[in-house]
């Protein structure tokens, strides 16, 4: 992306605003762009709905705050773009001089989705025969869901398993598709996670030379649909009989269990230091046979996975995804009861570790390594019972904002938010190393 694409935080007043900052130069110089034809096949909201990302700032600034790539994997595979402002979400690759896919911000920020994606993630979306946009977030959580549970059971997800749990009706005109459980014996309970606004939160994923082996077939044909399709697949009632061996063993597993598992519990796994004490806490919560059953199939498929030699395993003892902490910070806190406070009041106890060198801090010696510049904050009392109370005509005036002017102050704010708190950060530590 152009130098002109980086983030811009202006200190002027909204009453100095002019045009271009309200409508960009990048986005004025689309609108006279004719509307892409040919797409009649889609339904009518999914060909009017544009996107909040059409702004490069806004695209930067929210990019900022969230990770999209893997751990261990280079960042150089694919371009993050905005989408310009004739541009819809079941848009083909028409003029396109790179191959693209568009994804939702809420397939990273909620769902804890990372690129590049796995095989699994492809070639459920292959059998479907739809892009990512394609597949509606809810179905998204069960397949995290699913690829989460396989993994704390060293089993490999496939396809095919994953799928034997689902049948899908697609509609026409094409519309987001949504997978529906097999009552009786899907093991995932329902997602009521809601996603009313994830419509307009797309954005564009070039694939880069670096990315090709990621996303790219050795022809050259993508491993999954980029485009939206017109045809997803009709999928119903895939009987045991049509699956693989690996695939019977991995739904064979899965229907030993007796109570349906918690699919926003185990996404929300992803976002945790300790997967494996998760999940079984929230396995504890579905029922006490969900969670002896998990702890005694666990132990006999990591002694079977140890056995046949098998050095991929997950062992889930550190988070799945990397999560984002501005500045390269990480903090960890303990929150006790403080004797004779109360319920409400805990004490808590911060450690700010920084894992580069302070300029101007001196040198680091070599036995604390890393860990060299760990600072212990003052304890302090947090009280629970606060609360905030806004008078209806500031309420009133929130609801009656416009979505995208809402949006992107909501971005602006937030990234000037980041960009104090990382310079108070730094401040701080200036200050003790100087009172050292």
């Amino acid at each position: 992306m152009s130098s002109s694409d980086s983030i811009s935080l202006s200190t002027s007043s909204s009453s100095e605003s002019t045009e271009s900052e309200r409508n960009p130069p990048e986005e004025l110089a689309e609108s006279d762009w004719s509307a892409k034809g040919g797409y009649g096949w889609a339904a009518a909201d999914v060909r009017s709905q544009s996107s909040l990302f059409r702004w490069s700032r806004l695209l930067n600034s929210w990019l900022n705050c969230t990770p999209v790539v893997s751990k261990g994997v280079s960042g150089d595979i694919v371009s993050l773009e905005r989408v310009s402002a004739i541009d819809r979400v079941c848009h083909g690759q028409e003029g396109a001089t790179e191959k693209f896919f568009y994804m939702y911000m809420c397939h990273f920020s909620q769902l804890h989705v990372r690129l590049s994606l796995d095989d699994f993630i492809m070639g459920v979306l292959r059998v479907l025969n739809v892009a990512p946009t394609q597949l509606h977030p809810n179905s998204w959580a069960y397949l995290q869901a699913f690829r989460i549970l396989c993994q704390s059971l060293y089993l490999e997800p496939t396809p095919y398993a994953f799928l034997y749990f689902y049948d899908t009706r697609p509609r026409r005109p094409a519309t987001w598709l949504s997978l529906i459980s097999r009552p009786s014996i899907s093991r995932l309970d329902a997602f009521s996670q809601s996603f009313k606004h994830f419509k307009d939160g797309y954005f564009k994923v070039v694939v880069k030379d670096e990315g090709k082996a990621h996303f790219l077939n050795a022809d050259g044909s993508t491993k999954f649909p980029f485009s939206w399709t017109s045809n997803p697949s009709r999928y119903k009632d895939i009987g045991m009989e049509e699956l693989s061996a690996g695939d019977k063993e991995v739904v064979g597993m899965l229907l030993k269990f007796v109570d349906k598992l918690p699919t926003k519990g185990l996404v929300r796994v992803y976002n945790l230091v300790h997967p494996i004490i998760d999940i079984e806490g929230h396995m504890a919560q579905s029922g006490k046979k969900n969670l002896a059953l998990f702890q005694t199939l666990r132990k006999e498929m990591a002694a079977k996975a140890k056995a046949a030699g098998k050095t991929n395993v997950p062992n889930l003892q550190e988070s799945v995804v990397e999560v984002h902490v501005h500045g390269g910070t990480k903090r960890k806190a303990e929150l006790p009861p403080r004797p004779g406070k109360g319920k409400d009041v805990k004490k808590v106890r911060a450690a700010l570790l920084e894992t580069g060198s302070v300029s101007g801090a001196g040198s680091a010696s070599d036995e604390k390594g890393s860990e060299s510049g760990l600072i212990e904050l003052p304890e302090i009392s947090v009280r629970k019972d606060i609360s905030i109370t806004l008078p209806d005509t500031i309420l009133n005036s929130i609801d009656g904002i416009d979505v995208d002017h809402l949006v992107r102050t909501m971005v602006e704010f937030g990234s000037k938010a980041l960009v104090l708190s990382q310079r108070l950060h730094w401040y701080i530590i200036a200050l003790v190393f100087k009172c050292d």
